[in-house]
């Protein structure tokens, strides 16, 4: 074979390997998936920044499955955040970050995780979670083709008020911003008037006089400014603002079994490691608000502290059996027959609540 031969084989072996190599390339870019994601509003701060929106960005990393993430918040989006679960039903995107209380309207069984006063702590809420786990992923699964795959909370949600309060008795004649019926109707029974209004617009609410106090995490109201539009914060817990991670049942149906388990175990960690830096923000966006140190994580400013008294805490305790519960058990069992029967054999039971 002459040389100008030999150099012409070797010339077509490597076009051969290069076509190859490209066609591997094309292969894998092929198979590789792209989700798309609806995120927690930006507004709500922390948890949405340091811990879900590098979850997502790295989300080939951290699952160790050749998927991405095409990431964006639900204000990004344009998508009300009461409307979840019917844009995730009707097939518009692959996950999303759950916002449980203002999607339950349209699955009242959602609200199971976070009834007003059943576990207004990290503990308590955990419990809830744990227990009750498997029956709102059923239901999600058959209602909504969706597949729910963890849920975490952004911490007590307390009161932010622009008028002096030294308990929840001075709530009476004030209208207090709300984020669902289960937490309105508890307003009504201490004597105020509940508002419904969406976080990204409370704000605005507080400084118009459009409501008298809002209730929401300490941490969000940090990271949204509550506090230059109020005066007093009251560290009442009523409700721990659970949220949950959601994928429709066509993604999750076309991994296989080995990917399914590493997606569940990504989605975990991620959970658990917001369940944990949650509390921590709590107590120092506490501090925050009213001027105090340590303050490590968000802005300072001169909240009044209301010392927190005995009988609210009581008061919200007992509102558990005797308005929560009553309340959302008439909502939730005529969509879901059998729904509150559930939620007392599973949540109930690790409160002690019958």
């Amino acid at each position: 074979m002459t040389h100008a031969r030999r150099f012409t084989r070797s010339l077509l072996s490597l076009a051969a390997a290069a076509m190859l190599t490209t066609a591997v390339g094309a292969q894998a870019a092929a198979d590789r998936l792209t989700y798309k994601v609806v995120g927690q509003p930006a507004a709500t701060g922390k948890i949405q920044l340091n811990k879900e929106k590098p979850f997502f960005d790295n989300f080939a990393e951290r699952t160790g499955l050749p998927i991405d993430a095409d990431y964006k918040t639900i204000d990004q989006l344009g998508i009300k955040d009461t409307e979840q679960l019917r844009v995730m039903k009707a097939g518009l995107f692959d996950l999303v970050s759950l916002r449980v209380s203002q999607n339950s309207r349209d699955e009242p069984t959602l609200l199971g995780l976070d009834l007003v006063g059943a576990a207004p702590d990290y503990v308590a809420a955990r419990k809830v979670y744990e227990a009750y786990f498997d029956t709102l992923d059923q239901r999600l699964q058959k209602q909504f083709r969706v597949k729910l795959l963890g849920a975490w909370p952004f911490g007590p949600q307390i009161l932010f008020c622009n008028k002096p309060i030294a308990k929840l008795g001075d709530l009476a004649g004030m209208k207090v911003r709300v984020y669902d019926q289960n937490l309105a109707k508890f307003v009504e029974s201490v004597g105020g008037t509940p508002v419904p209004v969406a976080f990204t617009e409370t704000h605005q609410s507080l400084s118009l006089g459009v409501v008298d106090c809002a209730i929401t995490g300490p941490s969000s109201a940090n990271s949204s400014n509550w506090p230059e539009v109020t005066t007093h914060q009251y560290a009442l817990g009523f409700q721990m603002a659970v949220n949950g991670y959601a994928m429709s049942l066509k993604a999750w149906n076309a991994l296989g079994a080995e990917q399914k388990e590493k997606l569940q175990a990504a989605f975990k960690t991620l959970t658990d490691d917001i369940w944990a830096y949650s509390e921590e923000l709590t107590q120092d966006a506490l501090n925050c608000n009213a001027g105090l140190d340590p303050c490590t994580t968000g802005k300072k400013f001169k909240l009044v502290n209301v010392p927190v008294q005995p009988e609210d805490v009581a008061t919200v305790r007992n509102a558990t059996a005797k308005i929560s519960v009553p309340t959302w058990a008439e909502i939730c069992d005529r969509s879901n027959p059998g729904c509150s029967e559930a939620w007392k054999k599973t949540a109930g039971k690790a409160l002690g609540i019958e």
